[in-house]
């Protein structure tokens, strides 16, 4: 067996990716195949955590913009990402992996709070640990959360489940001749503005040296080929 390339890695999934085809809410479909991808990821015996955005559900950068209080609209954003884990919870342990969802806000029915020594004693243990409610505060988003955590963690890398196969130069939706890139640093990402993620995610990776690799969920099978650094979607980092 060849040796794999990160040993722990954050698993970052949009909301959106959760909706699947009907575009909102949680598709079941898609909810098990991202479930039965993270199992086969822990039997090649890697250290995964997830982090979940909550934009399938609720996106508080729209609510503010339609009049509602910011902070108001943001931990609404952030009950959602705690919907989406618990759906990924229960997915996951119908396919008989343990797995903890570990809160940034506490809400002890449902879930641990957030404690960093804990959630790495969790993943020594063999167990997916879940990151929810962003990282607790409003104005920060989940690409913030997933920069944060993995450097709390000690990850080696970022694993980016997209709706789109990589970064590109513009919308490839809206633009059919977009460019895609194969490799990028994270100063690009940040002069260029494309979009990955937010400027305050890419500096605290770029900071941390912590590697991201952008790619499409909707491909079975994809989040084992990123895991494996087979050349797929966008690799970002320094050089």
């Amino acid at each position: 067996m060849s040796v794999l390339p990160y040993r722990r890695v954050v698993l970052k999934l949009s909301g959106e990716a959760l909706a699947g085809g009907q575009g909102f809410g949680i598709e079941h479909t898609m909810l098990n195949a991202v479930a039965e991808q993270v199992r086969e990821v822990q039997k090649l015996g890697v250290e995964i955590a997830l982090v979940v955005g909550g934009g399938n559900i609720w996106r508080g950068i729209a609510g503010s913009s339609q009049g509602m209080d910011r902070a108001t609209a943001d931990y609404m954003g952030m009950l959602a990402t705690v919907m989406n884990a618990l759906a990924l919870q229960d997915a996951l342990e119908r396919f008989e992996v343990q797995t903890r969802v570990m809160s940034a806000i506490e809400m002890r029915a449902i879930a641990e709070p957030y404690i960093r020594r804990r959630a790495i004693r969790h993943m020594e243990k063999g167990r997916i640990v879940i990151f929810a409610a962003g990282t607790g505060n409003p104005y920060f988003s989940t690409d913030t959360t997933a920069a944060l955590r993995a450097a709390e963690i000690e990850a080696e890398a970022i694993l980016m489940a997209k709706k789109v196969d990589g970064v590109y130069d513009s919308d490839p939706v809206k633009n059919s001749g977009a460019k895609k890139f194969d490799r990028l640093t994270y100063l690009d990402v940040l002069s260029k503005g494309l979009g990955v993620m937010d400027s305050t995610a890419a500096s605290l990776c770029m900071d941390n040296n912590i590697p991201l690799i952008v790619f499409n969920i909707n491909q079975n099978g994809n989040i084992i080929k990123a895991l494996k650094g087979e050349p797929i979607g966008t690799y970002i980092g320094r050089e």
